[in-house]
């Protein structure tokens, strides 16, 4: 199994990225995906969740109306839309899977989450 993580890179504040969740190895419309970041001296973090259905998502306080996450699981990804980038959102970020039910208050759990990418780097710098 290998889960790939593309789209980081160096943007400015205020502008958007979009980050792709691609895996081979597992079919990822049978998984609920997550997102999470580490930025530097910082714990790792849960940025975003979406069901396998795609019928419910969640979203870290952090970040809660600059991102946006959706799946294609007709083309095995999952996106994460980040807009109205700051500094502070600075981070490597990764995608995890899950087979477990996620809830709205356990969703954020990293050891709920098996397979996990390299993660890809995302710098906001003036």
């Amino acid at each position: 199994v290998q889960v790939v993580e593309s789209g980081g890179g160096l943007v400015q504040p205020g502008d958007s990225l979009r980050l792709s969740c691609q895996a081979s190895g597992i079919t990822l419309s049978y998984y609920t995906i997550g997102w999470f970041r580490r930025a530097p001296g910082k714990e790792r973090e849960g940025v975003s969740c979406i069901t396998h259905t795609g019928d419910s998502s969640y979203y870290a306080d952090s970040v809660k109306g600059r991102f946006t996450i959706s799946r294609d699981n007709a083309k095995n990804t999952v996106y994460l839309q980040m807009s109205n980038l700051k500094p502070e959102d600075t981070a490597v970020y990764y995608c995890a899977t899950t087979a477990f039910k996620v809830t709205p208050s356990g969703w954020s759990a990293a050891y709920g989450y098996d397979h996990w990418g390299q993660g890809t780097q995302v710098t906001v710098s003036s």
